[in-house]
């Protein structure tokens, strides 16, 4: 039996209809050949998914899910943090931020506690809104933390072009954006866990296209599937993985066929490669990965916070008991964390998984009451 979706599919309610996603567990008991696998989201907003709608206890056993690096706020190197807060007690310094970026604990303290402090803090619910408190305050530098994967970078690069065209000169990015491809080459290279099948993320494929995961299947030979966020996508995703697990086929398909084309977004894509440069970045937990950031280019360095402000950084110094890197990299979960619940929750966040609303920890601590005892 193949699950064929109806051409009215077009709703978020369709894609959560109980009658479909039974019949797709259903195939995925069929298919299941008893071989212990793991299928890994390298994407937040699935892990998201995934616990929201308790998708990890309809499966089969013996398929574990594990979650990824796909949080950008969780895997934000901690200097990153410490640069956003020596900023932000410089006098002539706003920062502008979204507002899951305070929270984050660097290596002595937070934005939150220096907005607590005096220091002038301001949360963003776009980037464009950075060049609104510029252009209202001509005698500060407006700093915009810039965060995020492939997904939220085009918006980015769009805010720093305007800026050019307005010809501001108090406005600058201070960049840490990431982009997944040498991220999923660097968890496959460390082989510290087995991994036999990616769940890959939709928003970032959404601008991207699909064919930036062809190395994954053709020189690791694991298939890659792009999904969609709703309970019958994730699991119309593993049932086909699971297929190719069981014929040895190593591909990428694309499920989420409504929001993701092959050739990506060409506007965005071009925004980006006009805007940033690759660049070696700190990945939180993981390390320098080689090609994995992206810098602002030589045509807007005029707008690059580095290039304009001089910041002296102290001696990163990292959270005794955090094991957000692990957990990031699949290798553990967060109930093998000794702070978890304990002395790591919302209200006091030890490690940046706890802080973000996609990070692992997070999403355990809200979806896992039994966790918190």
């Amino acid at each position: 039996m193949t699950i064929e979706k109806s051409d009215s599919m077009n709703y978020i309610e369709e894609y959560r209809d109980s009658k479909i996603t039974r019949a797709i567990l259903q195939e995925i008991f069929r298919h299941n050949k008893f071989i212990n696998t793991n299928y890994m989201e390298i994407c937040g907003g699935h892990t998201v998914a995934i616990f929201k709608h308790g998708l990890r206890d309809t499966l089969p056993a013996n398929i574990k899910l594990l979650s990824g690096p796909g949080c950008p706020v969780c895997v934000t190197d901690i200097s990153f943090i410490d640069e956003a807060i020596e900023l932000a007690k410089k006098k002539n310094v706003i920062i502008a931020t979204f507002g899951d970026m305070l929270r984050v604990p660097g290596s002595y303290s937070s934005l939150m506690k220096e907005k607590s402090t005096g220091a002038d803090i301001r949360i963003c619910y776009s980037a464009m809104d950075s060049l609104k408190i510029a252009e209202n305050n001509p005698d500060k530098e407006v700093v915009f933390i810039g965060v995020g994967f492939e997904t939220t970078a085009p918006a980015i690069g769009v805010t720093i072009k305007t800026a050019k065209q307005k010809r501001l000169q108090n406005f600058s990015v201070l960049s840490s954006h990431k982009t997944m491809p040498n991220a999923i080459r660097a968890l496959l290279d460390a082989d510290e866990v087995a991994i036999n099948g990616f769940i890959c993320p939709g928003h970032v494929s959404a601008i991207t296209g699909t064919t930036m995961y062809d190395f994954v299947a053709k020189e690791y030979n694991i298939p890659c599937v792009i999904s969609g966020f709703e309970p019958s996508d994730i699991l119309e995703t593993i049932l086909m993985l699971m297929k190719q697990t069981n014929t040895g086929e190593a591909k990428v398909e694309n499920q989420y066929t409504r929001g993701v084309k092959k050739e990506g977004n060409l506007k965005a894509l071009e925004i980006l490669n006009d805007v940033f440069v690759p660049i070696d970045i700190k990945w939180r937990g993981i390390g320098l990965i080689p090609s994995s950031g992206l810098g602002i280019s030589r045509r807007y360095s005029e707008f690059d916070t580095r290039k304009k402000i001089k910041i002296d950084l102290p001696l990163p110094k990292e959270i005794s008991g955090c094991i957000c890197g692990e957990i990031m990299r699949g290798v553990k979960t967060p109930k093998d964390c000794t702070l978890f619940a304990k002395v790591c929750n919302p209200e006091n966040p030890q490690g940046a998984c706890m802080v973000s609303a996609e990070g692992s920890c997070g999403t355990y601590y809200r979806y896992m009451p039994d966790m918190k005892k």
